[in-house]
């Protein structure tokens, strides 16, 4: 093979990858935009930032109100809260609760799961809950581009019963979390599942 054939078959394979990345990536957001509303027996919340001064980021905010309006529209009658102990030096998942229960969801319908460090933990988290509690169906509430890796890692801890919104934020910086996504997702496809 000679250097130039080899420069436009490598070319070739460079192009064939993006296109798949960026295809992948494109049905990861419209599957995730794409709201699967449902009763639930809880609804799982997931985590992210909280600022410095001990207040949900505005990510963690938009997840949190969605969380709310759902439940004030009778979807699920109970909430777990899932979320690590950020570089902040804060409990996500506190943060999380005095935030919902402030905006009108009883605390004794908010279950806080203070190990969710990772999208894989709070799934494997919600099925300890789960099977303390007798939950058997879950409302995932997460940004748009984390939905489908959400609901996979749930479905692989063995949810059949999964509904699905995303938060109402939008930001510039999504189409970075878009692509990391991607890779996040194929990965989770391949992670084993005890």
């Amino acid at each position: 093979m000679t250097r130039k054939t080899f420069a436009h078959f490598a070319r070739r394979i460079i192009f064939s990858l993006l296109v798949v990345l960026f295809l992948g990536t494109g049905i990861l957001v419209v599957c995730g935009l794409q709201d699967q509303l449902g009763h639930a027996d809880v609804a799982l919340v997931l985590g992210s930032k909280v600022e410095l001064d001990g207040v949900p980021s505005k990510r963690l905010q938009a997840r949190l109100d969605r969380t709310v309006e759902l439940y004030q529209a009778g979807y699920f009658p109970s909430v777990i809260a899932s979320g690590g102990f950020g570089k902040e030096g804060y409990d996500e998942a506190v943060v999380m609760k005095t935030y919902i229960v402030a905006h009108g969801i009883p605390a004794e319908s908010v279950i806080v799961d203070g190990h969710g460090d990772t999208t894989f933990a709070s799934a494997q988290n919600t099925r300890t809950i789960a099977r303390e509690h007798g939950f058997h169906s879950v409302f995932v509430v997460t940004q748009y581009f984390h939905i489908p890796r959400s609901r996979l890692a749930l479905q692989r801890f063995g949810f059949t019963t999964l509904y699905s919104a995303h938060a109402h934020i939008y930001e510039p910086r999504d189409v970075f979390s878009c692509i990391r996504e991607s890779f996040g997702y194929v990965r989770y496809s391949f992670r084993r599942y005890d």
